[in-house]
């Protein structure tokens, strides 16, 4: 039988940030990887996107040599702690688990979050290698290629925008999700291989590419995030108590806003919130709202549950805390009162054929409803800011985008159209715009990086 870890009551973590899963027990670790059956062909592997040796770690466990199981995970990933916590299993390496075909998959997640709390990384021995790289952004692509990058012996230097580090891990998952002890602690592991940090640098604004290259950067790796917030495009979306989910989360999370009154962003909390959107973004904006004091919150989809984008896990959580989903219905027009919200109209939706995605699309009814809130949160996603990419167009960099602005590179390298920039996450884009996928991206670049660099 899985085992499973235990919860937070769900009444009490509605009013706390504290983290709402524990980790499983060591007896639990011990039933848990005795369910492992150590295929010949480890699917697990090939469904991960940065192919942690999952069986290998998982063999360690059941020889109870801990410190050997955080050894095998590090050789891929020098984030489990993170990883364990935020990557959807479910539609990677679990989902492609044998024991899942007719079962329960293995609990990988949670064996890898138990290794990555309850290890300390084993710091390598590093021969210099004469060369300096720059990585914009210290998000999972960044801290992964710094580690890659330091490891082969190259002067790594990650330059962050914000006061603080580790981009939407910190800005943008809450802590009830990630508990920042362990951010901090897979942080602390890259400073002590010698990667260096400097925040507080927007590069394309207070450094360009063309200075770091002349500050002796042999290679750039673009990592920046994508944090446009793309809004509903609809009336009344600039009326005060209106919210981009990115907003709302870097407040809260990086800035304390709306928990306590001793706070530099005070952030007015009223009773009733719509967030427009079904991802994890939209659960995690939600999940927020309840903790900061917002009476009643609502996640608005214009799909059905079936359709909704978010973790399985992610939808539970939210119903246990007392969110209310309101399926097939799309915003039209938010309503206000002397600049304020006080209320959206709905256009009721049903579904039609299905879409690109595969998900059949939402098609409108020709009816209307109308909602009373007083906050509007929009949780549609968010596209690639272009201060990067208009500063090296000013310097003459040749650095190729699509249509919406995303940079575009090699799916196998992350190589740009320029020989000495890579990029990668969520700024480039290669399948589905997770944590995990991330991190792929970031080895994908620190090894076409490494071999570039060792011509």
């Amino acid at each position: 039988m899985r085992q499973h870890v235990q919860e937070q009551d769900k009444i009490a973590r509605r009013s706390n940030f504290e983290a709402v899963e524990s980790n499983l027990t060591p007896e639990q670790v011990k039933l848990e990887a005795a369910r492992c059956i150590n295929c010949k062909n480890p699917r697990c592997v090939a469904g991960c996107p940065v192919n942690i040796n999952i069986p290998g770690f998982i063999a360690a466990l059941k020889e109870d040599n801990l410190d050997k199981a955080g050894d095998i995970i590090r050789e891929s990933s020098m984030l489990p702690s993170v990883c364990g916590r935020v990557c959807p299993q479910e539609r990677q390496c679990e989902g492609n688990c044998v024991l899942g075909i007719k079962g329960e998959a293995v609990a990988i997640g949670a064996l890898e979050r138990y290794v990555g709390d309850n290890t300390k990384a084993a710091i390598p021995q590093i021969k210099p290698s004469g060369k300096k790289v720059a990585v914009v952004g210290s998000g999972c692509a960044g801290m992964t290629a710094a580690a890659d990058l330091r490891k082969a012996g190259h002067e790594v230097t990650v330059f962050e925008a914000l006061h603080e580090l580790g981009g939407v891990l910190r800005y943008g998952i809450p802590p009830f999700r990630l508990p920042r002890k362990f951010l901090d602690r897979e942080i602390a592991n890259l400073k002590e291989m010698g990667v260096k940090f400097k925040t507080n640098v927007i590069v394309g604004k207070s450094i360009t590419l063309k200075q770091l290259k002349q500050d002796g950067f042999d290679g750039v790796f673009i990592c920046s995030g994508a944090g446009l917030p793309k809004m509903l495009g609809v009336e009344g979306e600039n009326l005060n108590g209106v919210f981009s989910a990115n907003e709302f989360l870097t407040r809260v999370n990086l800035m304390s806003a709306g928990r306590g009154d001793n706070t530099s962003t005070p952030l007015h909390v009223g009773k009733k919130v719509a967030v427009f959107g079904g991802g994890n973004v939209a659960m995690d904006a939600a999940r927020t709202a309840v903790r900061v004091g917002f009476e009643e919150v609502y996640i608005v989809y214009r799909r059905t549950e079936k359709e909704l984008p978010a973790r399985l896990e992610e939808i539970r959580h939210a119903k246990e805390e007392g969110i209310i989903f309101k399926f097939l219905v799309a915003p039209t027009k938010i309503l206000g009162e002397d600049g304020y919200v006080n209320g959206v109209e709905l256009e009721l939706m049903e579904l039609g054929e299905p879409d690109a995605s595969g998900r059949q699309r939402p098609v409108s009814t020709g009816k209307f409803e109308t909602m009373d809130v007083d906050t509007v949160i929009v949780a549609l996603g968010t596209g690639p800011n272009p201060i990067i990419q208009k500063s090296a167009e000013a310097e003459g960099l040749e650095i190729v985008t699509d249509k919406w602005g995303y940079i575009t590179v090699c799916e196998n390298t992350c190589v740009s159209s320029h020989p000495e920039i890579w990029a990668g996450g969520d700024v480039a884009p290669i399948g589905e715009s997770n944590a995990i996928n991330a991190m792929g991206a970031g080895k994908k670049a620190a090894k076409a990086i490494n071999a570039k660099l060792g011509d």
